[in-house]
Formats: C-alpha cells, sequence, structure tokens
C-alpha cells in the first residue's frame, strides 16, 4: 500500500515505515502530524485518483529531527566583466517516518 501525498508543498510517495525529508515543518521532535492532502492510493492493485483529493484520505507521520542539508555553492560570473559572486545556502529539512497511511 503506498499513497501520493502533498507535504509541504511537494509531493512525495509515502508507504508505512519509510522515512522522509521535507523541508522544514512546525512542531517539535517526537510529535505526531497528519497529512489529509492525499492525491492518489493504492491499496493491492486497486487505484484511488483524487479530484483533487482521495476524500478520507489521511497519513499520519511522526516528526524524528531537524536538521540542515548540505552546503550548495551559488557561483555567478560575467566573463571578462571582472563580476563574480559566491554564495551559499544550506536548506532547513526535516526528517519524518511515516506511520501508518488510513483510508477511509
Amino acid at each position: 500500500m503506498y499513497a501520493i501525498a502533498e507535504i509541504a508543498g511537494q509531493q512525495f510517495k509515502v508507504e508505512k515505515g519509510r522515512k522522509l525529508y521535507v523541508h522544514r515543518l512546525a512542531g517539535e521532535e517526537g510529535s505526531s502530524l497528519s497529512f489529509d492532502k492525499i492525491l492518489l492510493t493504492e491499496d493491492d492493485g486497486q487505484v484511488n485518483v483524487g479530484t483533487p483529493v482521495v476524500k478520507g484520505a489521511t497519513v499520519n507521520a511522526t516528526i524524528l529531527r531537524h536538521l540542515k542539508d548540505d552546503k550548495v555553492i551559488v557561483f555567478k560570473k560575467r566573463r571578462r566583466k571582472g563580476y563574480k559572486v559566491k554564495n551559499g545556502h544550506r536548506q532547513l529539512l526535516t526528517q519524518i517516518l511515516i506511520d501508518d497511511i488510513v483510508i477511509a
């Protein structure tokens, strides 16, 4: 059984027991979350596509930890103009564990 869920503005394929890294979510480590924007569910070969969401379906998850992703270097240069800019960025992430998928 799996589902396609929209979490923090992005779509993820979620399965029970799977760990995901998503954009930073509000909440303490160890707290439970519930996502109700489920776009598609699959259970034993039976696919249910939402219009736009599947009615009554939810995904329950637990926040494992908050962390920062690896640094991404942004380097801009215009050749022969003497223009160089170096910048860096570290994305804030949350690791979640999918507890179960509930289909009503």
